[in-house]
């Protein structure tokens, strides 16, 4: 396991690149293994077979690469979107043809809808054979088009240097994602002349990071003459790494700040300009404030349906300004007044720099009548739970303990389901890049391996895979791939023996008909498989926790153990349920606080 790393590059930017190198003779096996080197990559999670075998053969004899051999081949792709989330920088993923590449197909739509950068390299069948339904063959560069920002089929070996340049670059610059090149066989076995380019050729590829001063003064105008604002913040802004320029303007603005669950973590939640994560479980405050607000500040989000519910009546007295690197996004959903196309760390300096050079009267402005409402929202209507009356453990007070006994300079991963709401309410995120999960495609099984990708890119912190059951059982196998590259992440599986938020649904939405919602993993059940002594066949640390108090004495013991990773299973009960909530497709006006319980806006003192 690497222990040393190079210094984070932005994830917004690409790797810088290196000299020119003079021509040498490689085969085109060396070459893609060189060319991973020259860009400085220092990880590689794959799984060999037949068509990738050429290239396998020189990384044994990487000085620089570190390889960790995966379990299954999702389980690579996860790991490397888990080690560019917590790093910044490209993660590195291999894998053979046919079904070895296919495995990797989850991973990829997972890291294009998040936009994570990663570079997949997959072996394909030799060129002649192409098109001929051989051996493991499949035509990923057709199937992976339309869910990475580019790919490449590489049929000559001389190509795979500039192929494998301009991937990385694709994949770190403008919005972060997913790009695949293939390589045929044949092309890694052929001997070429090396040449490393001195920089990616992609005409047309020109993606825009400085914005329209134009625009910057429209916005300005906007933001002068609003009296409700909210940035509604989503995750481009942990991509661009924009959080102190975000800091800086919300705080010299002092407008309220909303941060999705992809941006949890890019704005503290300890400061008191948060007011909360939007949602179809966020919190009532940051619902409430983006349908009660005149202007959103909308920075690298994309206004999808999870936050906006009813796209008709989301924030609708709002004018929007939308900041986004992907001129795509902008307009897509939402109608928007000013729209910005850049990088949201200048967009957002330069808008600082705009209001402090005019004296702009939104520096002077406390929007304590705007303020007022909010706090009284935030007082109101707290996130909270009602505790069990099995005795069993409060999903909600398992991952506040684990929250509070880590500390902010952990990082968490959270499968999709009950558990990743939970995690995302009851965590405390005051830093960017701690809060790792499937937010855009809701991928089962991307947790454990995540975190594992995790904490090879950052072995200094403390990696916690908050997982469910149902998810948890998608990908364990890579447990073993922990334990034997000595990658101690701590597991904390929210068991309630069910597909906990498919539950939920059946019983708010389906009468209580649990049709094959059922897992018996947990209480009361055959407990079929058993985590405890799963874990401990893998070769981790394994505990059961029953009660709320032992909580703390399991977290504790996992927190000290550092030769292993530990797996907690944490037995809670079926019917606990994530709220607040707004039901898919209605107006986020509905927003349940708790079932059947719907906060009152028509309180005289919360006229606005």
């Amino acid at each position: 396991m690497a222990t040393t790393q190079p210094a984070p590059a932005s994830a917004t930017r690409a790797h810088p690149v290196p000299k020119r190198t003079s021509p040498e003779n490689l085969t085109g096996a060396q070459a893609v293994i060189r060319s991973l080197e020259l860009l400085g990559v220092d990880t590689v999670f794959g799984l060999p077979g037949g068509t990738i075998l050429p290239t396998y053969d020189p990384l044994l004899d990487s000085k620089t690469i570190n390889h960790i051999l995966v379990r299954h081949e999702q389980g690579a792709g996860h790991a490397a979107e888990g080690y560019a989330s917590a790093t910044g920088r490209v993660g590195v993923c291999m894998a053979t043809s046919g079904p070895g590449a296919t495995n990797l197909v989850t991973a990829l739509a997972d890291a294009h809808m998040d936009s994570v950068p990663v570079l997949a390299i997959t072996g394909q069948q030799s060129s002649t054979l192409l098109g001929t339904d051989a051996f493991q063959e499949a035509d990923i560069v057709g199937m992976t088009m339309p869910i990475t920002k580019h790919s490449f089929l590489v049929t000559r070996a001389e190509d795979i240097p500039h192929a494998i340049q301009s991937a990385y670059h694709i994949a770190s610059t403008g919005r972060p994602g997913p790009v695949l090149v293939d390589i045929t066989k044949d092309a890694q076995n052929t001997v070429t002349e090396f040449v490393w380019p001195d920089a990616p050729n992609l005409p047309g590829y020109r993606p825009t990071t400085r914005p329209h001063a134009k625009q910057i003064k429209e916005a300005i105008k906007l933001i002068e003459q609003s009296t409700r604002p909210v940035f509604y913040v989503g995750g481009g802004v942990i991509r661009a790494q924009a959080s102190p320029q975000l800091k800086e303007l919300a705080e010299a603005t002092r407008i309220p700040v909303a941060t999705t669950l992809m941006a949890r973590g890019a704005f503290p939640d300890t400061h008191p300009l948060h007011v909360g994560m939007p949602g179809m479980h966020g919190t009532v405050s940051a619902v409430t404030a983006f349908q009660k607000s005149d202007l959103l500040i909308a920075v690298g989000a994309r206004f999808d349906d999870r936050v906006t519910g009813n796209l008709e009546t989301f924030a609708p007295n709002a004018k929007v300004i939308h900041i986004d690197i992907d001129p795509a996004e902008i307009g897509k959903n939402r109608a928007v007044d000013v729209p910005i196309v850049g990088d949201a760390a200048e967009v957002l300096a330069q808008l600082t720099a705009e209001l402090t050079a005019s004296k702009s009267a939104a520096l002077d402005n406390d929007r304590g009548t705007w303020w007022s409402q909010l706090n009284t929202w935030k007082s109101t209507y707290p996130l909270g739970f009602e505790p069990n009356d099995q005795g069993l453990c409060d999903p909600q007070y398992v991952i506040e303990r684990i929250s509070a006994l880590t500390g902010p300079e952990g990082t968490y991963v959270a499968g999709v389901g009950q558990h990743q709401m939970w995690a995302s309410q009851f965590v405390t995120f005051d830093r960017p890049n701690s809060w790792l999960n499937s937010g855009g495609l809701g991928t089962m099984g991307y947790s454990v391996p995540a975190a594992m990708g995790a904490k090879v890119g950052q072995p200094e912190r403390t990696v916690w895979a908050i997982d469910g059951d149902g998810c948890f059982q998608m990908t364990n196998q890579e447990l073993a791939t922990c334990a034997l590259n000595n990658i101690p992440i701590k597991v904390a599986v929210i068991n309630n023996s069910s597909l906990g938020m498919v539950r939920q649904w059946q019983t708010l939405f389906y009468d209580g008909r649990y049709s094959h919602s059922d897992l018996n993993t947990g209480h009361e059940s055959v407990r079929v498989p058993d985590f405890v002594k799963l874990s401990e066949a893998y070769g981790c640390l394994g505990m059961r926790v029953d009660r709320n108090e032992d909580v703390d004495a399991a977290i504790a013991t996992a927190l000290e153990t550092n030769d292993r990773p530990v797996v907690i299973d944490f037995t809670v009960p079926a019917d606990a349920m994530v709220w607040p909530m707004v039901p898919a497709g209605v107006s986020n006006d509905q927003i349940q606080y708790a079932r059947d319980m719907q906060p009152d806006f028509d309180d005289p003192m919360e006229e606005l």
